[in-house]
């Protein structure tokens, strides 16, 4: 099954400035994150955030905060947004069938978060190029573990293209620009 972009939405998980500069490649995973917040965006797809634990490690990144846009995300202390009792009322509010993610950590947050959402009878895809931890390895193991569990792992370009399925589409220059280049 592809990515259907009237019932997919974007999950940006944790991408917090005080975390980043222990994430592997963070100025690469931020650039990432922002990408395709800004194309769900542009093609009317809905978009939410989380923070683990803000009053202790702070907020997501500036200019990814920014264009997501402040009341979009939601602050919890569990690792997994579908478990978090803060999240309760933004995951009522998720009609979407699929559900794309992205963020940190690849091993902790975005795993648990995928198998959630899974066992809630989502269909999950996972940015392979948009997530991170601290160490590769966990990334690594991460992915496995998830496409073992029957999440789909894509990459920001698979995602982009079957959201768009057409190069006269609306948002496939945003999206050239942005991703091809």
């Amino acid at each position: 099954m592809m990515l259907e972009k009237d019932n997919s939405c974007l999950m940006v998980i944790d991408v917090q400035s005080r975390l980043l500069p222990g994430i592997h490649e963070s100025e690469k995973l931020v650039q990432y994150c922002d990408s395709l917040v800004e194309l769900a965006q542009a093609l009317n797809i809905p978009v939410h955030g989380t923070e683990q634990y803000p009053e202790g490690v702070g907020p997501t990144a500036d200019g990814l905060r920014e264009r997501v846009g402040e009341g979009q995300f939601t602050g919890k202390t569990f690792f997994s947004c579908v478990d978090a009792p803060q999240f309760a009322d933004k995951l009522a509010s998720i009609t979407q069938d699929q559900v794309v993610i992205c963020g940190m950590e690849a091993h902790a947050c975005v795993l648990q978060s995928a198998l959630g959402f899974k066992a809630m009878g989502k269909e999950v895809f996972v940015v392979a190029d948009a997530i991170s931890s601290r160490n590769p390895v966990d990334t690594e193991l991460a992915i496995a573990r998830m496409r073992e569990e029957g999440i789909k792992i894509v990459t920001r370009e698979m995602v982009g293209f079957e959201w768009l399925r057409r190069s006269d589409a609306e948002g496939f220059k945003l999206f050239s620009m942005k991703f091809l280049r």
